[in-house]
């Protein structure tokens, strides 16, 4: 683990994929839709673009095709506040594309990515001058299930004389993961990290059913100075040295679900950054990730600035009757 301060000053490096989206508009499951909207997704570059919204320094630093995606992809992050002097073009392969099909119960994701520019990364990514003075390096579970070069990218991103803290979120995909299991290597990965986020069903899904609760997940990952368990609409947990931290999440009336994790993550990273309170963190989170779910696409407003302010500063009883 990295003998540095956990939150040096410096910008947050945000590395990893991020394809062009397309999305029944308006929602419907993808084999009853008329009209497809173009938008982009990518966890790392989602983290990036709410922590621009945030106020925080962010950049994302990846590859995408000489296409017209590409080069939607680019502009639509880089209007969003973020530095993208980090991404590189290919001019060999094409820009990944992913299909949302909303369904009843939760939104299937289609994704037509292999052999993409972003797939193509590596160690040599670490060397850019984007991260040399990067405080956080923010990776997520996707990269290294994309190509043996991506994976080792990560490993060398959480080698132990890391100038830098890294945050690791979980965000596992299953469709990613066809050829191994997946819990064998995100388990090592996260135990390396800084700061980790993971979703209680998450963790259950990929270590075993036993993991009932955000203490036994804690058990499994005692070595981050961070983790943070979410468990669904229902909690946040955070775990910071030897405190323990929980914030209920507000009732949101929820439009679509996906990106939801990653604006959590941006948000709890924000409120660590600017608060250096592991509670407003947690708030901020859970109003980041709200933002995100009231909206079709990955990204959606935040509240104006003094409402948040406001929220972050309430007592726990007006908190815990919030609904958005």
């Amino acid at each position: 683990m990295s003998s540095a301060p956990l939150l040096r000053p410096g910008p947050v490096v945000c590395i990893g994929e991020t394809m062009a989206a397309l999305a029944p508009d308006p929602v419907a499951p993808l084999d009853t839709a008329e009209l497809l909207r173009l938008d982009v997704a990518g966890a790392e570059s989602n983290v990036a673009m709410y922590l621009a919204d945030h106020g925080v320094p962010a950049r994302w630093v990846s590859a995408l095709g000489d296409d017209p995606f590409g080069r939607r992809v680019r502009e639509r992050i880089a209007a969003s506040g973020v530095d993208v002097s980090g991404v590189r073009t290919d001019p060999a392969r094409p820009t990944g594309l992913l299909v949302k099909n909303p369904g009843t119960e939760s939104t299937g994701v289609h994704y037509y990515r292999t052999g993409s520019a972003a797939s193509a990364l590596g160690p040599p990514a670490l060397d850019d001058p984007a991260v040399r003075d990067a405080a956080l390096v923010h990776l997520t579970g996707i990269t290294p299930a994309l190509s043996a070069s991506c994976r080792a990218l990560v490993d060398r991103a959480l080698r132990p004389e890391r100038p830098y803290a890294v945050s690791f979120d979980v965000n596992h995909r299953p469709a990613l993961w066809r050829d191994e299991p997946a819990a064998e290597v995100l388990l090592p990965l996260a135990a390396r990290a800084d700061l980790v986020l993971v979703g209680l069903d998450e963790a259950q899904a990929l270590w075993g059913p036993a993991l009932t609760s955000a203490d036994a997940v804690r058990a499994l990952l005692p070595q981050p100075r961070v983790l943070v368990v979410k468990d669904g609409a229902r909690a946040a947990t955070a775990y910071v040295g030897r405190g323990t931290y929980t914030v209920p999440a507000p009732k949101v009336r929820v439009v679509e679900p996906v990106g939801a994790g990653d604006a959590f993550a941006g948000g709890f990273l924000a409120g660590l950054l600017r608060h250096d309170d592991p509670v407003r963190a947690l708030r901020l989170g859970h109003l980041t990730a709200a933002s995100a779910l009231r909206v079709p696409a990955d990204h959606g407003p935040l509240p104006p600035p003094d409402r948040i302010r406001e929220l972050l500063s309430d007592d726990d009883n007006a908190w815990n009757a919030l609904s958005i």
